[in-house]
């Protein structure tokens, strides 16, 4: 049975430790349990209010059952079918001194925004990256405006940050978001962004069924939300890839983008890459007598 404790609303100064955001959800005084209003992944039950009640403690003469590790991988739904027309309007609208402009601006180069198909919504006043499955077909348009603000557009679907030209012949990194995929890119690792910490599990899954790159790794962002979406997603790819790593920038660091731009180079990387553990997938043989 769980414990009655006093709820704390979650603050800027205080994020709540399941979600990492600083409003909505709440944590018990004692630090035993957590109602996040966003992540149902790794709950106990849902509580009153509709939120999700995760254990952040097991003390108190409590003991965990053993529970399986279930992750929903998503099921295909479809989409507004002008969003190639849309891709190919907006990159289209693109000069090579306004790539350049986004590309400084990022701290990126406009050879990688070009392989991932940027564009430029004249409408919405915004620059657009395709999000698109392991065929690359279009499914959604990622908006990301001039303030640094990040939509999509309606009625599209979440996909993959997939660059044109990409070698499955060499270790595979994904990454989270379109910049981060990019700043990868330019220190010469092959690849993908998916749209965020705990999207894109499905198609991930198969791009790697699809072009059985020779090894996976995940990079996480450095935030507790993004070190548990890379795990699930380490966790959903090993029964489809010949070996998964996972990797985090140093303390401090916020994601890939940051790491390049504070200085990091491909061999910080591949460092990082050589020194993390590879994940197997254990598989028990039953036999019947």
């Amino acid at each position: 049975m769980m414990p009655q404790a006093p709820l704390c609303r979650v603050s800027r100064e205080h994020p709540c430790p399941v979600c990492g955001k600083p409003d909505w959800c709440s944590v018990t005084a004692d630090g035993g349990f957590c109602v996040c209003m966003r992540v149902a992944e790794g709950s106990r039950k849902r509580s009153a209010n509709g939120g999700f009640v995760h254990v952040l403690r097991e003390d108190r003469g409590w003991r965990r059952r053993p529970q399986d590790r279930v992750i929903r991988v998503g099921t295909s739904k479809p989409c507004r079918t002008d969003l190639d027309w849309l891709d190919r309007q907006c990159r289209q609208a693109v000069g090579g001194s306004a790539l350049q402009n986004l590309a400084d601006s990022l701290g990126l180069t406009s050879e990688s925004l070009g392989r991932l198909r940027v564009g430029w919504d004249a409408r919405r006043g915004a620059w657009t990256f395709p999000m698109v499955d392991h065929a690359g077909h279009v499914l959604g348009v990622r908006l990301r405006f001039p303030d640094g603000r990040k939509l999509s557009v309606t009625g599209g679907h979440e996909g993959l940050f997939i660059p044109d030209g990409l070698d499955y012949s060499r270790p595979l990194v994904i990454a989270e978001g379109p910049t981060d995929c990019a700043g990868l890119l330019d220190m010469g690792f092959p690849s993908i962004g998916r749209p965020s910490c705990s999207s894109g599990v499905r198609h991930c899954i198969e791009l790697v069924r699809a072009h059985w790159p020779l090894d996976v790794v995940v990079m996480a962002d450095s935030d507790p939300p993004g070190r548990r979406g890379a795990e699930s997603l380490a966790i959903a790819l090993l029964p489809y890839a010949r070996s998964v790593r996972v990797i985090c920038p140093p303390d401090g660091i916020k994601d890939a983008r940051a790491w390049k731009l504070a200085g990091a180079t491909a061999a910080d990387i591949r460092k990082l890459i050589d020194g993390a553990s590879l994940r197997r997938l254990n598989i028990g043989a039953v036999y019947h007598g």
